[in-house]
């Protein structure tokens, strides 16, 4: 028999943009060392992801396992621009480090980290070799951000054979099916409405919808999708920069989430 997965919840909740309910979800005993270091990152992960940067600076100290140590970098690169040079150096220094080099949260990190400088080709040198689910989705952003939807389709079939009903595996079907565009935008819909009925809605899925509704037109359901995540989070980039086109399109004035 399999060993029930622990963390199944943590992540799939942190991948789907309920990053306070994986915090608040995060107390889960019996883990094994390694499952520990994976629930604290995605833990540290979901505060940075909420803008906590400072508390995650405050609590990860030197001595912690490598993991923790990059997941450190990103929330001091993220809490201001002054640091980006000294957390890229950083970053070579451990990615230069032949006993840690290869932990997979650290490339996960990298690529990350110089996926937001725009240095794809950077980002890739740490990423392209894949081995986990979540470095085939960062490749699969890579390479979208690159306008190569083909490279990235072929991150996603490796995703595929991995574990082809994974969440993170139905999110990149979804980030692909919109960069190849056409016919497949419905295709998306469908995997962003098959989320929101099995799992409580967050951002991330109603402006997944969202995106989908203004790509065949249909720009009313759009804006009252982006509204309601507005009510979650008034303070959501994505979903403010959705609310600019989306007012646009039907000729309001955008003025408002601009400012």
């Amino acid at each position: 028999m399999a060993t029930p997965d622990l963390l199944f919840g943590l992540r799939n909740n942190f991948y789907l943009g309920a990053y306070q309910v994986a915090i608040n979800n995060s107390e889960i005993s019996t883990l094994s060392p390694d499952d520990a270091i994976e629930r604290d990152s995605l833990v540290y992960r979901s505060y940075i992801a909420l803008g906590s940067y400072q508390l995650v600076l405050n609590e990860i100290d030197s001595n912690a396992p490598t993991a923790l140590q990059a997941v450190k970098l990103l929330a001091l690169y993220l809490s201001g621009p002054e640091n980006k040079e000294s957390v890229i150096s950083s970053l070579n220094e451990l990615l230069g480090d032949s006993a840690i080099g290869s932990n997979p949260t650290l490339r996960l990190i990298a690529g990350t980290i110089f996926l937001h400088e725009q240095d794809f080709n950077e980002a890739l040198k740490h990423t392209h070799s894949g081995g986990t689910l979540d470095l085939h989705a960062l490749n699969v952003q890579i390479f979208i951000k690159m306008n190569r939807s083909d490279h990235a389709e072929k991150q996603l079939k490796i995703m595929q054979q991995i574990d082809e009903d994974h969440t993170l595996t139905q999110l990149a079907n979804a980030w692909v099916d919109i960069a190849v565009g056409g016919s497949k935008i419905q295709e998306a819909y469908l995997i962003f409405q098959d989320f929101s009925e099995k799992y409580p809605m967050t951002c991330l899925v109603l402006n997944g919808k969202a995106v989908c509704c203004m790509l065949m037109g249909n720009f009313d359901e759009a804006e009252s999708l982006l509204i309601e995540a507005l009510n979650k989070d008034a303070k959501d980039p994505e979903t403010l920069a959705n609310l600019v086109v989306c007012s646009l399109h039907v000729g309001k004035s955008a003025s408002r989430f601009l400012k």
